[in-house]
C-alpha cells in the first residue's frame, strides 16, 4: 500500500518520488506564500523567506522546487543552503523574514523528505494558521502575480551567525580551560561542519565521526541507543571526556558519557535546565511525554515547569507566554530563547559543557546527581472509536490521579505518570510511562492493556 503524504501543523513529510514529488514540493510553497501575503499588515514591504536544507540528496531539488512556488507568487527567497534547523529559525528573524522553511525528515530514514514551515518568529505557525496553509495547498489557492516575481539570493552567513548566538550564552574562556576532548556524530546530517566549528572555538579537541554532509547515513537517523553503538565505543577506546550525537537536521541532541554509555535523550533537557537553574530561578517549559527529571531540578532550584501539548511549537509557545528560562522536549531537544524558540542541539551541547566545565564533575557523576526514572515509550492499534472507549475507562481505573487532558490524557500519580495519546498519523495509541522503577511502570501499563483487551475482545 502507498504510503500516504503527511501533512501536519510542522508541515509535511513523504517519500521523494512517491508521493513527495517537485509539483507538489511547488505548491506548497505557493501556498505558504499566499498565506504570507495575505496575513501580512505591511502590504508594501516586499517579502522574503529563508529557506535551509539538510544534506539528503533529494534536498537540493525539494528547495529548489519551493522556491519556484515562493517566487511565482511574489515572495523572494533567500537560500541558505546546508544548514541546520534550529540555524534557519535564526537567520529568518536576523533578516527580517516573513516565514522560514525547512527541506528536511529529521530523524526519519534517507528516503523520506519533508518541508517544515517556520513563521517570521522562528517558531512553526499555530494551528488555525496550518489548517488554513493546507487548505491553500488541496484548493490550489495561491495568489500568482507574473508581474512581480520573486528572486532569489543566497547568503553564507548562517554558520557563523548561529555560532556567534550560542556563544552569547556561555562562558567561552571556563570551558576552553577545560581542553575537553569531544566525539560528535552528526550522522552525515546538517550538522557536522557548525558543530565541529563551535567546538573548536570552546577549546575542545574534537574527533568527529560521520561529519560529511553526504545525507548517506551511516546508521539509522535516530540518536538512540541502538543506533549509537558506534560513538559509544569510540567515546571509551579514545578516553574521551563526552560524546554528542546528532539526528539529520542537528535540533536534538544525544548524549555518550566518559565510560561510553548513552545516558538517553532525556538526559539532554535535563542537564542543561540543571546548569540555567544553578544559575538562576524561574519557569521551564517542556512537553507531557518528558521526565519528570526537569520538575526535579526545578523544584530543587524553586522554580516551576510548565507543561504544554506536545510538540515543539507548543513548547515554545509555552516559553514565551510565561517568559521561561529553559524549555524543551524528551527527545533531546533544547530551546533556550536568547538563542531561538527551536530545539537546538548546539544548545544544548554548550549548556552541557557549561555545567561540566563549573561543576569540574564528569558526565555521569552530573546525571547520577540528577537521579533516575524508569521510563517506557510503546504505541498499540486502536482506531478512534476503540481510543475513546480507552480513554474513558483509564479514566475510571486511575480516578485517584492528576489527570490532564491538554494532549490526550495524562495521569500524574505519586510515584510516576502515564500518558496516553492519539496518533494524528495513524490509527493507534502511543503509550508512554516513567515512575521510580520497572515493577511500577509495569503495573499501570498492564492496566491499560487490560483495559485495551476488553474493548477489542
Amino acid at each position: 500500500m502507498t504510503e500516504q503524504l503527511i501533512i501536519s501543523v510542522s508541515g509535511m513529510r513523504g517519500i521523494v518520488g512517491e508521493n513527495l514529488t517537485d509539483s507538489v514540493a511547488t505548491d506548497y510553497g505557493r501556498a505558504f506564500g499566499t498565506f504570507l501575503k495575505e496575513s501580512c499588515t505591511e502590504q508594501k514591504r516586499k517579502l522574503a523567506v529563508s529557506i535551509g536544507r539538510d544534506s539528503r540528496p533529494s534536498g537540493k531539488q525539494l528547495l529548489s522546487a519551493v522556491a519556484e512556488g515562493l517566487c511565482g507568487v511574489g515572495i523572494d527567497v533567500i537560500d541558505l543552503g546546508i544548514v541546520t534547523t534550529p540555524s534557519v529559525g535564526i537567520m529568518l528573524r536576523k533578516l527580517g523574514c516573513a516565514g522560514g522553511m525547512v527541506i528536511t525528515a529529521s530523524h526519519n530514514p534517507g528516503q523520506y523528505n519533508g518541508i517544515k514551515l517556520l513563521l517570521d518568529n522562528g517558531v512553526a505557525p499555530p494551528s488555525n494558521a496550518a489548517k488554513q496553509i493546507r487548505q491553500y495547498f488541496f484548493d490550489k489557492h495561491f495568489g500568482v502575480d507574473s508581474s512581480d516575481c520573486g528572486k532569489i539570493t543566497y547568503s553564507e552567513q548562517t554558520d557563523i551567525t548561529h555560532i556567534n548566538k550560542v556563544l552569547e550564552i556561555i562562558d567561552r574562556d571556563t570551558i576552553a580551560a577545560k581542553n575537553f576532548k569531544v566525539i560528535l556524530d552528526s550522522v552525515n546530517g546538517a550538522g557536522g561542519l557548525i558543530t565541529k566549528t563551535m567546538l573548536a572555538k570552546l577549546g575542545c579537541e574534537v574527533f568527529a565521526i560521520n561529519d560529511e554532509p553526504t545525507g548517506l547515513f551511516a546508521h539509522a537517523p535516530e540518536p538512540i541507543s541502538e543506533n549509537l553503538k558506534g560513538l559509544c565505543e569510540i567515546v571509551k577506546t579514545e578516553g574521551a571526556d563526552i560524546g554528542f550525537a546528532q539526528d539529520p537536521d542537528a535540533d536534538r541532541l544525544a548524549i555518550v558519557d566518559e565510560n561510553g554509555s548513552y545516558i538517553g535523550e532525556e538526559y539532554s533537557l535535563a542537564l542543561a535546565a540543571k546548569y540555567i537553574f544553578s544559575k538562576k530561578t524561574g519557569k521551564a517549559a517542556t512537553n507531557l511525554s518528558t521526565s519528570r527529571m526537569i520538575d526535579d531540578i526545578a523544584e530543587k532550584a524553586g522554580g516551576q515547569v510548565i507543561r504544554a501539548a506536545v510538540g515543539e511549537a507548543n513548547v515554545a509557545s509555552a516559553m514565551f507566554e510565561h517568559d521561561c528560562i529553559i524549555g524543551g522536549e524528551g527527545n533531546g531537544g533544547v530551546i533556550d530563547l536568547r538563542v531561538g524558540p527551536i530545539r537546538d542541539s548546539l544548545v544544548g551541547i554548550a549548556l552541557v559543557l557549561q555545567l561540566m566545565a563549573e561543576t569540574e564533575k564528569t558526565i555521569s557523576q552530573l546525571v547520577k546527581e540528577i537521579g533516575s526514572y524508569y521510563m517506557s515509550k510503546d504505541k498499540f492499534t486502536a482506531d478512534t472509536s476503540q481510543a475513546q472507549q480507552i480513554f474513558n475507562s483509564a479514566k475510571k481505573a486511575f480516578a485517584d490521579a492528576k489527570l490532564d487532558t491538554t494532549d490526550g490524557y495524562r495521569f500524574d500519580f505519586d510515584d510516576g505518570w502515564l500518558h496516553l495519546r492519539a496518533s494524528n498519523t495513524e490509527p493507534v495509541i502511543r503509550i508512554i510511562v516513567e515512575a521510580r522503577d520497572q515493577r511500577t511502570a509495569k503495573k499501570y501499563v498492564d492496566t491499560v492493556l487490560r483495559i485495551r483487551r476488553e474493548v477489542l475482545g
